[in-house]
């Protein structure tokens, strides 16, 4: 059973930071593609970033391109997305993702696994 936790959501002032994790279990991690996806309120769930198994690929949402970086530590098991100048509209719920299917980066929703979300929230 694959199961993904997040941490780190918190309030903080715009231009601020915060690092969200996400820890996985259940499968050998370091096969599998991840996800960071959020969802403001009244509004649809959007991509964020992902990172390949091996953590060589990345690709981001225009919205977050120069201030978000997602990584990830494999021997840890642990996905991580740092976000920096932090603005009102990055507001949301913040979830990770992952794939069923290994060495494979999806390149858009093929998702199977999401955890259960972590709120940021940035203040004006």
């Amino acid at each position: 059973q694959v199961q993904l936790v997040e941490s780190g959501g918190g309030l903080v002032q715009a231009g601020g930071s915060l690092r969200l994790s996400c820890a996985a279990s259940g499968r050998t991690f370091n096969k599998y593609a991840m996800g960071w996806f959020r969802r403001a309120p009244g509004k649809e769930r959007e991509f964020v970033a992902v990172i390949s198994w091996s953590g060589g690929f990345t690709r981001y949402a225009d919205s977050v391109k120069g201030r978000f970086t997602i990584s990830r530590d494999n021997a840890k098991n642990t996905v991580y997305l740092q976000m920096n100048m932090l603005k009102p509209e990055d507001t949301a719920v913040y979830y990770c993702a992952a794939p069923s299917r290994y060495y494979y980066t999806p390149p858009g929703f093929e998702y199977d696994y999401w955890g259960q979300g972590t709120q940021v929230t940035v203040s004006s």
